[in-house]
């Protein structure tokens, strides 16, 4: 599921805050020493904002296969409707593929209110080991920075995860009405440097 590439080749000789093109993402992690706690902890907290975002948490459900709705535009909290189910293969192969309705579309995106959003990768939800649906901060914190339960990555891998997955980057420009997740892509992956390079602290510690 990982498929990052090695930390060294991450490390790119462009200003932190720099973005490429549209929805190419830079990963300059600030230098070593630069992040303090507490500026790690404020950065923390916006990627808290985007983690549970109802763009982001509703395919993060663990070892549920039952993706959810929720935010403004649904009312009330609930599992997908038409009884989707995800099953053990995340992408719906046991019943009906979740590519039935969330086509494979290479543009991108889909402009029809509550249409099945669209990207250039087939559908699927989130791995199980990535479970944070309704969780706290401190919970998805502790989740993210151990190898354990983050896919043994790195949080430069983890940002370098954010740069290629583009059913991630369907969550800034969600198309339909949906309100997209908070910030940008870019600023998004520049808290996680800047959350790395601080040490990775959470509000508990």
């Amino acid at each position: 599921m990982r498929g990052c590439i090695g930390a060294s080749a991450l490390i790119v000789a462009l200003p932190f805050f720099a973005m490429a093109a549209e929805d190419a993402v830079v990963i300059a992690p600030p230098p070593e020493g630069s992040v303090s706690v507490a500026e790690g902890l404020a950065a923390w907290g916006r990627i808290y904002e985007v983690a549970s975002h109802p763009r982001c948490a509703n395919c993060h459900v663990g070892a549920s296969e039952r993706p959810m709705w929720s935010g403004p535009s649904y009312g009330q909290t609930r599992v997908h409707g038409m009884n989707v189910m995800a099953g053990d293969s995340r992408i719906g192969a046991e019943t009906i593929p979740c590519r039935t309705c969330h086509v494979t579309n290479e543009t991108g995106g889909n402009a029809m209110p509550h249409g099945a959003p669209q990207v250039a990768a087939a559908w699927r939800l989130a791995p199980v080991e990535a479970d944070w649906f309704g969780k706290s901060s401190d919970e998805i914190c502790a989740q993210l920075r151990d190898p354990a339960r983050n896919d043994g990555r790195t949080f430069l891998e983890i940002a370098d995860h954010l740069g290629h997955d583009v059913i991630l980057h369907w969550a800034w420009s969600p198309g339909g009405g949906r309100e997209p997740a908070p910030y940008s892509l870019q600023e998004h992956t520049n808290d996680v440097l800047a959350w790395g390079v601080a040490g990775m602290p959470c509000p508990s510690d």
